[in-house]
């Protein structure tokens, strides 16, 4: 039998395949959105209802709408590190609500900008502390604003070095969203070593702790308002200017804190990698 013909014979089952796939999937996404849900609900803070899902991974662009509401930034400027293929990240829901900002990344974009848009300059480019001050000062040039309203930071590695070199170097954006690694609950104080070579394996060796990036941002005017409930895996913060308008935030860390959900991996969370071991006892070896 041809190759053409055994295709042809088979092609019932292969499309009965896909349709029983397409419904597990539907099915799957309907239990994952009500366990984000009851875990939004359910959550001590109350500012994790907001939450939910437009382009991000999770339910985070829920967060970013109400906490930017509340800001009263309309048509605001952002600038996101580690935006992936730009079809799922932090400040795509901030572009298609009228916002302009720039983006960096090492990857291609699925899409194509248009030529001389207004609102949105994309710099391909390997992010280290060596070229992080020209990238930032080049999508600031792009922004042409005297401040920046959004910063999200996603990078699965250097992130605290990446924020504390920018917050040092005197830009303070009114809200910052930083990945965190949610396995280390407070007060654990936790983050990879400085690797300008860092590539995330898909284990728990990524970024740094909800308390040390707490602290950092503390050390430069920011409060602690959520981490998104769904996941656990993106802080949110605000100028101290702002925090009355976060009446339902605790004071407390600990009742802030999400315990992780990595809904794509065996457990609660990532694979055990044995430099996040390492490093661990190097901290401990330094104190």
């Amino acid at each position: 039998m041809s190759l053409k013909n055994e295709i042809k014979k088979r092609a019932p089952f292969l499309i009965r395949a896909k349709r029983s796939l397409e419904d597990q999937t539907s099915l799957f996404n309907a239990q994952l959105s009500e366990i984000y849900k009851q875990r939004q609900l359910r959550h001590i803070n109350r500012l994790c209802r907001y939450g939910k899902r437009v382009f991000c991974q999770s339910d985070e662009d829920g967060l970013t709408i109400e906490v930017c509401k509340r800001l009263g930034i309309n048509r605001g400027s952002f600038i996101e590190l580690g935006v992936g293929s730009g079809v799922e990240n932090n400040s795509l829901v901030l572009l298609s609500m009228g916002y302009s900002g720039a983006w960096i990344g090492g990857e291609n974009l699925a899409f194509e900008i248009p030529k001389n848009s207004q609102r949105l300059h994309y710099q391909k480019a390997w992010i280290t502390l060596d070229n992080i001050s020209s990238l930032v000062q080049k999508s600031l040039d792009f922004i042409d604003k005297p401040d920046l309203d959004v910063l999200s930071i996603d990078l699965d590695g250097n992130d605290y070095y990446f924020l504390n070199h920018i917050l040092s170097n005197g830009l303070l954006p009114k809200v910052v969203i930083c990945e965190i690694n949610s396995m280390f609950p407070p007060p654990i104080k936790f983050t990879v070593e400085y690797n300008a070579g860092h590539e995330w394996l898909r284990d728990d060796y990524q970024g740094a702790s909800l308390a040390l990036m707490s602290e950092l941002l503390t050390s430069f005017g920011y409060k602690l308002i959520v981490c998104n409930g769904a996941t656990g895996v993106n802080a949110f913060f605000v100028l101290n200017a702002f925090a009355e308008l976060f009446p339902e935030t605790p004071n407390d860390i600990e009742e802030i804190y999400v315990e992780p959900l990595h809904i794509n991996y065996t457990g609660f969370t990532f694979p055990r990698s044995l430099n996040t071991i390492s490093q661990i006892l190097k901290d401990d070896a330094e104190q």
